[in-house]
């Protein structure tokens, strides 16, 4: 990814929250959601003779697979730094994304080659209707998987997860897939029936959308990505403002996981003592992590200057 590239915006600052309890609770509203869904989606399907339902169905029940698998990344990543591992555990949480992705990405393939191959097949004749039970699913998922898309992003954003937004997403992508199942069973429903199948690869569509942009995410932070142009100048910023400071050397970024490591070097009067010159190295570090709470650790550089700080 280029460098000027605007990766990562920094988080504004709000009131913390228990991320134990707003973990057991995400997982909990999508596990439950997810399985009531796809229990009462796969029934409409099959009694409603919907292929399409069939799939959405299907695209819902992986969606308690991978909220379980988005569950374990992030408990993993809060894990205290150890003697193994002391830059800490956020990669694990970036692993769980990917995970999430590939069985996006398998989902809606499989999804996909059932919908062509009936519209190849071109026996439309003897394709079956669907009746107005798989309509009325249809209608239930849309509304039911958006309001978790909105749940699930608000408290992902809040304790900066980026497991916990894929599966937001993943939400998303399934209230899209639902959309294509209501047009595709009211099609076949006014005398289309491959309209149904239509459908199947249009949800598939979506689906590898989607899991496109969580792999890419989720590889981009695996890499120490730099968070972009836009990002280092507003840190920089903030630093060239702090007392003792006269000026930013080098600012460097990189994503570990969901957090932020930063490299600095900063000019300090060159006449102030050792003693003095640590302080203000220590002041901008921890106003710095303050500030902006997506950074877990800046490394700070001190050059002498020949001017002294305004």
């Amino acid at each position: 990814m280029a460098a000027n590239k605007k990766t990562k915006k920094p988080s504004k600052v709000q009131s913390p929250l228990n991320e134990a309890v707003v973990i057991r609770k995400l997982s909990f509203v999508s596990i439950f959601g997810n399985a009531i869904l796809s229990g009462f989606k796969f029934f409409a399907g099959v009694t409603g003779n919907s292929g399409a339902m069939i799939s959405d169905a299907i695209h819902s029940f992986s969606d308690v697979l991978t909220t379980f698998i988005a569950w374990i990344g992030v408990k993993l990543s809060k894990k205290e730094s150890d003697a193994s591992h002391p830059y800490g555990h956020e990669r694990l949480e970036c692993i769980a994304s990917l995970l999430l992705g590939v069985v996006l990405m398998i989902t809606g393939l499989g999804i996909g080659k059932a919908g062509i191959e009936n519209i190849f097949s071109k026996n439309y004749d003897s394709l079956a209707i669907p009746s107005g039970i798989a309509l009325v699913a249809a209608v239930v998922s849309i509304v039911g998987k958006e309001a978790m898309y909105w749940y699930t992003r608000y408290y992902a954003k809040r304790i900066h997860s980026s497991a916990f937004l894929a599966d937001a997403w993943h939400h998303r992508s399934d209230a899209f897939s639902s959309v294509g199942s209501l047009i595709g069973i009211g099609g076949a429903m006014l005398g289309f029936p491959v309209l149904d199948s239509v459908a199947s690869v249009v949800i598939c569509l979506f689906i590898i959308k989607v899991s496109y942009d969580i792999l890419k995410d989720a590889i981009v932070k695996l890499l120490d990505t730099s968070c972009g142009d836009d990002y280092e100048k507003e840190v920089g910023e903030y630093v060239s403002a702090q007392n003792g400071v006269v000026c930013v050397d080098r600012l460097r970024s990189r994503m570990f996981g969901n957090k932020v490591y930063i490299d600095l070097e900063i000019q300090v009067d060159g006449d102030k003592s050792l003693r003095e010159a640590h302080e203000v190295a220590e002041q901008v570090h921890v106003n710095v992590e303050h500030q902006f709470p997506d950074i877990k650790h800046i490394m700070i550089h001190v050059n002498p200057s020949p001017e002294p700080a305004k």
